[in-house]
């Protein structure tokens, strides 16, 4: 019995060991390379697809679910483990501790109690530096030490698939290997260009980088992943040659590596450090005021080509690092001072997530922040998406909110779009932003021309750009006659949560228009045209008093707002109420704020407030926190912390999904929610905190 005992105590001490410790969250799935729609990668956490968040023993995934293979190896005194990856047949390292900022991952990983590694993922955010921002590259950073004060053997390895150029694995790839100013490069493409062109929502165009210093203790190799890898295992180091035998990137799995031979280890960390990214000369079609137009990457306005731009990345390091804990610094104390520790877990989950969705693309001289609608469709720089996404981009940099919408006043104001309403979106599917000439896009006319407006507002009132409402007065008056026409009684439409269906008399849809009137009556003052900002203002408060009567079931214990007029037994998020705090309209009357935060709490779940009564269990994680920003502070801190609930514990392995079931935490049914930058919406709060500058 007391054998037993002891194998037992053994066996559970060895397991205990080998629990991970995560901070400030366990999330679904642990962002590595997160950077833009086309660098995307993550390791998968939860246990519906994932391993629990660790990274060895795991390959890395495109936010879709495809892998990608990046793989990492240590050698200690001759013994070989893996610390990233699935590789076949190496044992796998023991993680310790996984971290995350706003912008890094930080895996601590011990091998054999002799040495640890920190390995940290950096996808830098520069968010008032437009130069840096234009890259679409990432950093990994491995620092080794001795654990037990003795002197260890230590050669890392790593390399990346061809896997990571295309998401078709049969089509052919290309690649070679060079050097430029002190630099190593693995180049890798898909040899039949093909672009503006996805497979899979991946870039079927552009050329991939895999690059660190050189140095005598750097070796390099590409072929197949069992060779390259094989060699690593046998000799702590690569053999310096290069395959020339181009092939499917399923056909024998080329991969592109380096060893680092490290020396002897001691206490003190010993570091090398790896980035990885991709340049494409051309980045989006658009149809513009001079017709349809190739816009190329906005880096290539500051560099000459693409070494010039890895060289200056890589070796940039120190500034981006630097940058970037800045910014994480801010995220984390602004969340922390405004709504402590749950708030700050979903705002620097959120934070490198909602950028990935952009790029810059344009000239110096003239530029734009595409997005793409990322897993929901493909559409490009749609409205009802910028929306949401946009506190983090106004808490970050107002000009990047400009930087999105340039694109919708120049296609519009040119003629390419012929209905009176807002345009839904730019582009069926990114990056192609070729309009919808013929009126036929997804319509939400109340919703798209609301959001502009409450928009162009917002980003006036933080930047002071009244010649913005100036230049653009013709359209936003023309959007806000629809507005007139069509908030106080919706039509049968689409508001933005289209997946939920058409519905006529919608109270939150009439409310986003009734705001956008008294928004616009704002813009009208701005610019001096006071017989506009009158009528505007005239209306908007005559509707407010009307909607009052038609959207409030004042009956209900407790009253609350109705999902859609006449409809007394319905309710849900009344999410646009946001809008009139955003603004400082003051159109709505205290009494409304209180009703629904008193509300909200007779209709939680376990990991939330559903959306409304057409669901019984799912949610939208970005609305949560726009009625939370506006709540009472116990109804506040009840949403950020079923939120934080459902991050800790939901059981989908893909990247924060903004969509989900507050019963058990799942997708629901049929709708697969992910990397989307809505969650750019859990910015809400600090938006409201950070205040305006006119």
């Amino acid at each position: 019995m007391h054998t037993l005992f002891l194998a037992a105590l053994s066996c559970l001490l060895s397991i205990t060991a080998s629990l991970s410790t995560f901070t400030p969250a366990r999330p679904p799935s642990l962002p590595l390379a997160v950077k833009s729609p086309y660098l995307s990668v993550w390791l998968p956490a939860g246990s519906n697809g994932g391993n629990g968040g660790y990274l060895p023993g795991e390959w890395p995934q495109f936010y879709t679910g495809q892998i990608i293979g990046w793989t990492g190896l240590v050698r200690v005194d001759n013994e070989t483990y893996t610390w990233m990856g699935a590789p076949k047949g190496v044992p796998v390292a023991n993680q310790t501790a996984y971290e995350y900022t706003a912008t890094k991952s930080i895996f601590t990983i011990e091998v054999n109690d002799k040495v640890a590694l920190n390995i940290t993922f950096l996808s830098p955010l520069t968010p008032k530096d437009l130069k840096r921002q234009s890259l679409i590259f990432s950093y990994m950073n491995i620092e080794v030490s001795s654990l037990d004060g003795e002197e260890h053997e230590v050669q890392i390895y790593t390399d990346v698939s061809a896997e990571w150029v295309s998401g078709d694995v049969a089509v052919t790839a290309r690649w070679d290997f060079g050097s430029t100013d002190d630099l190593l490069y693995h180049r890798v493409s898909r040899q039949d260009q093909q672009t503006f062109s996805e497979f899979n929502d991946r870039a079927e165009w552009g050329n991939f980088y895999y690059a660190t210093d050189a140095s005598n203790g750097v070796t390099y190799q590409s072929g197949a992943d069992d060779d390259v890898r094989g060699a690593f295992v046998s000799n702590g180091q690569l053999k310096n040659t290069n395959d020339t035998n181009y092939r499917a990137i399923n056909n024998a799995w080329p991969v592109f590596g380096y060893g680092v031979d490290l020396g002897a280890v001691k206490a003190s960390a010993v570091s090398t450090l790896f980035s990885l990214g991709l340049c494409q000369d051309k980045a989006v079609q658009f149809l513009g005021v001079n017709g349809l137009t190739v816009l190329p990457s906005l880096w290539k306005s500051y560099f000459a080509d693409d070494l010039d731009a890895l060289t200056f990345f890589h070796q940039d390091y120190s500034e981006y690092s630097q940058i970037s804990t800045t910014l994480d610094d801010q995220i984390a104390g602004d969340s922390i001072a405004v709504a402590g520790q749950d708030y700050a877990t979903l705002t620097t989950l959120a934070t490198r997530q909602a950028f990935a969705a952009t790029q810059l693309v344009g000239t110096e001289d003239k530029y734009y922040l595409f997005l793409k609608e990322i897993s929901s469709n493909g559409n490009t720089q749609t409205i009802d998406v910028i929306y949401p996404a946009s506190p983090i981009f106004f808490y970050t940099n107002p000009e990047l909110v400009r930087l999105l919408l340039d694109p919708h006043f120049e296609n519009q104001e040119s003629g390419h779009y012929p209905n009176k309403w807002a345009i839904h979106d730019l582009g069926t599917h990114y990056p192609n932003a070729t309009g919808h000439s013929d009126g036929n896009d997804e319509h939400m006319p109340l919703e798209e021309c609301g959001n502009n407006i409450i928009m162009v507002l917002a980003y006036v009132q933080r930047s002071g750009d009244s010649d913005y409402v100036k230049q653009h007065y013709t359209i936003l008056k023309q959007w806000a006659e629809y507005l007139v026409e069509d908030s106080l009684y919706p039509a049968q439409q689409l508001s933005t949560d289209d997946f939920a269906g058409h519905l006529a008399n919608q109270t939150n849809l009439a409310l986003k228009g009734i705001i956008g009137i008294e928004a616009m009556s704002q813009l009208s003052s701005l610019v001096g045209e006071t017989a506009d900002a009158e009528n505007y203002t005239t209306i908007a408060h005559d509707y407010i008093s009307k909607w009052q009567t038609l959207g409030i079931n004042d009956d209900a214990s407790p009253p609350h707002a109705i999902l859609n007029y006449g409809n007394s037994s319905t309710w849900g998020l009344l999410y646009n109420l946001y809008n009139d705090k955003l603004l400082n309209t003051n159109l709505v009357p205290q009494e409304v704020y209180d009703m629904q935060s008193a509300f909200y709490p007779t209709v939680q779940e376990k990991f939330g407030v559903p959306l409304d009564t057409r669901n019984r269990y799912y949610t939208k994680s970005d609305w949560e926190l726009f009625c939370a920003s506006i709540a009472s502070e116990e109804t506040r801190d009840m949403f950020i912390s079923d939120i934080a609930k459902w991050v800790n514990e939901t059981p989908t392995s893909k990247p924060f999904s903004d969509l989900y079931q507050t019963n058990d935490g799942s997708f629901p049914p049929g709708i697969e929610f992910k990397a989307r930058p809505v969650v750019g919406g859990l910015f809400a709060l600090l938006l409201l905190a950070q205040g305006r500058k006119s």
